[in-house]
């Protein structure tokens, strides 16, 4: 499965979740809502992804956390947020150099608007 075809059911399922469960919520309960959907689409997805962090050669104790990695090929960044900020799609794209991964997806359902809120992030 292409990245492209991967990205079109996250969208897919990131539009039934907002479209039930409307904006407002924490953001742990769109990613529950949202694993179930992808898996329910039949996609292999990963919770709450441990991201090392190498510097020089050295592996950090410091640890980030990927909300999801689908398909071990795109991530996804879950927000609930009155407004979205800058810094959001630069952690991404550091998810995405830090697991050599090139694409992520960041989703803010707190919005009038789901379409309108899910960012292409491209590493």
């Amino acid at each position: 499965m292409t990245e492209n075809d991967i990205t079109y059911k996250i969208r897919g399922a990131i539009y039934d979740v907002y479209s039930v469960l409307g904006p407002g919520l924490l953001e742990s309960v769109y990613e529950e809502a949202l694993v179930f959907e992808l898996e329910q689409r039949g996609l292999k997805v990963q919770r709450q992804v441990t991201v090392p962090i190498v510097y020089k050669g050295v592996t950090l104790k410091s640890e980030l956390r990927a909300d999801l990695i689908v398909e071990d090929q795109v991530i996804v960044e879950i927000k609930s947020v009155e407004e979205m900020k800058k810094v959001f799609s630069k952690q991404l794209l550091s998810y995405l150099r830090l697991t050599h991964k090139k694409l992520g997806l960041l989703v803010n359902f707190n919005t009038p608007d789901i379409l309108k809120s899910i960012y292409r992030i491209i590493n």
